[in-house]
């Protein structure tokens, strides 16, 4: 019997640990070829020889089990490097179908506190890193699909993250990164739809070496069981999102973690006031829109804080 992914290859970014080696896992357990991307250089061990990286051995893992899998060392948010991560996949399996960028960093710290440096440096990895791996995936499909004269596989699985939806008040850097990767799917979505392929992003929640001080109050079970913030609860989600049977789910925003996938809607017009004349005065305004928010919860934003809340159950 044939698996979901057989015959195609996947690129999963920052896949040396945590979430990113889970999707690396799911991935090539349901069939597909997989390049494990991530940031790195061999090191040595006691006796001084060359000792693995975590993309290494994530991807001897892969092949261990009988999966194909091949490591890439580099840092998504050099333009460059994005674009060999991307050939690297051409070139060992002769195409790409899946590209899940999941690498990222945390530099947290309330934003008068906040550096330049760590303000730039998580916009870099996080957003830009997103885009460089996009760009030369989607020119790579666009290609495809124009010499094939029709719709190829294409799935890109981005990660944003609660801290956007929820607007998490000491990570102003990742919480901005964040809702630019929802932006620049929604965007690629639209862009690509007509070539064959999708682009959707997900909020996971998952205890990883990333987040071990953020879930730090969150404690993991004593009985056995698997833990609510393990990065395997993602993974499948990843694996659905990469598959022929998710042609349909496009530019769409999904939390998962702990058994639980919730679909988050669109922005809606919540409310609409017209200029009595050509244009709106002070005045005007003060009347109009002020009433609006006298009874409103102060706490009560843009920001979506009850997803904070969403469990299994």
């Amino acid at each position: 019997m044939s698996l979901p992914l057989d015959g195609m290859s996947a690129i999963v970014t920052g896949a040396g640990r945590g979430l990113g080696r889970a999707e690396a896992l799911e991935l090539a357990g349901l069939g597909a070829a997989v390049v494990v991307n991530d940031y790195g250089q061999p090191g040595r061990d006691g006796s001084g020889e060359a000792s693995a990286t975590p993309a290494e051995e994530v991807a001897e893992e892969i092949r261990a089990a009988g999966g194909r899998a091949v490591a890439h060392l580099g840092d998504v948010s050099d333009h460059e490097q994005a674009r060999a991560l991307v050939e690297l996949a051409v070139e060992t399996y002769g195409k790409l179908d899946i590209l899940v960028n999941n690498a990222g960093i945390l530099r947290d710290r309330m934003i008068f506190s906040m550096t330049e440096d760590e303000w730039d440096s998580v916009i870099r990895v996080h957003l830009k890193g997103h885009f460089n791996t996009t760009h030369f995936a989607a020119a790579h499909w666009r290609t495809r699909s124009k010499e094939s004269g029709g719709p190829v596989h294409g799935r890109i699985v981005n990660t944003s993250s609660e801290a956007f939806l929820a607007g998490s008040a000491g990570q102003p850097n990742y919480a901005a990164a964040k809702g630019g990767i929802v932006g620049l799917t929604t965007s690629t979505a639209l862009a690509l739809a007509r070539y064959g392929v999708t682009a959707n992003v997900i909020c996971p929640r998952a205890r990883t070496r990333m987040t071990e001080d953020v879930f730090a109050g969150f404690q993991e079970p004593t009985d056995g069981g698997l833990d609510a913030l393990a990065p395997e609860h993602v993974a499948p989600l990843v694996g659905y999102l990469a598959s022929p049977a998710a042609a349909k789910v496009n530019g769409q925003l999904l939390v998962v973690h702990g058994g639980m996938v919730a679909i988050v809607e669109r922005p809606r017009v919540a409310a609409k006031f017209d200029s009595s004349k050509e244009t709106f005065s002070f005045g005007e305004l003060d009347e109009l829109i002020s009433p609006y928010y006298e009874d409103r919860p102060p706490n009560e934003t843009f920001a979506a804080a009850e997803v904070l809340g969403l469990k299994r159950g």
